[in-house]
């Protein structure tokens, strides 16, 4: 259990897209690190489209690298591929990683546009990495709502909007996720799926996006934000 001042959830079937219970869930939250998966999953359709290529190499020196890089931090010499950016970006939270992708789409305002393009009107991304994650109360920068959140990522895993290929990788670096902790992971039943993103904010927000299910099936989303 969690002792928070402001919690927002929205619980959502994924076949169906039924909501199945969801509190405050349209009222604008910081999506913090959260944004990452809906970043890799604007990235892999661009690999869809034949704009980019997840072996694709991408160079960066010292000055490109902000704090909390454990995976890019590594690479100057060599460079990482897109692929792998993808994967430290959501399986490390690689803040690096996340703003050499985010330049891939087109900034802020490109991934933003990218999800007004898939019929999220709600969610949007101002800044980059690591200003994104200043949380101020009221600041309607760099939010969704647990609602439209949890729509993107059932368009993103499920509906044309990516390739079965794309949809596969995507699930796959949320369930290699690394840096979760505790949050969910640790109070499943045996047997249970879980593929998820955390984030976390210096002013004591955290959230959570996931997808569970018993029998190792991912069958519902959760999204879950909250103030400490």
């Amino acid at each position: 259990t969690y002792s928070c001042r402001a919690r927002r959830h929205d619980r959502m079937d994924l076949a169906s897209g039924r909501t199945l219970t969801a509190w405050r869930a349209d009222e604008r939250f910081p999506m913090m690190s959260t944004f990452k998966v809906v970043l890799c999953g604007a990235v892999l359709a661009r690999v869809d489209a034949g704009d980019e290529q997840l072996e694709r190499k991408i160079h960066y020196r010292q000055q490109d690298l902000v704090d909390y890089s454990p995976v890019s931090e590594k690479h100057l010499a060599d460079g990482m591929t897109v692929g792998e950016l993808c994967a430290a970006a959501i399986t490390m939270s690689d803040n690096s990683a996340a703003n050499l992708l985010l330049a891939t789409v087109g900034g802020p305002a490109g991934l933003t546009a990218f999800l007004r393009q898939i019929g999220d009107n709600v969610t949007r991304l101002d800044r980059w990495e690591t200003e994104l994650n200043e949380a101020l109360p009221g600041d309607a920068r760099d939010t969704t709502t647990p609602a439209s959140m949890a729509a993107t990522l059932r368009k993103l895993l499920t509906s044309q909007r990516l390739s079965a290929r794309s949809q596969r990788q995507l699930l796959q670096w949320m369930v290699d996720d690394r840096v979760a902790g505790p949050l969910i992971r640790s109070v499943l039943p045996a047997g249970w799926f879980i593929a998820d993103k955390t984030g976390a904010s210096e002013r004591g927000a955290r959230g959570i996006v996931a997808l569970l299910g018993p029998n190792n099936k991912a069958e519902r989303i959760v999204v879950i934000f909250w103030r400490g």
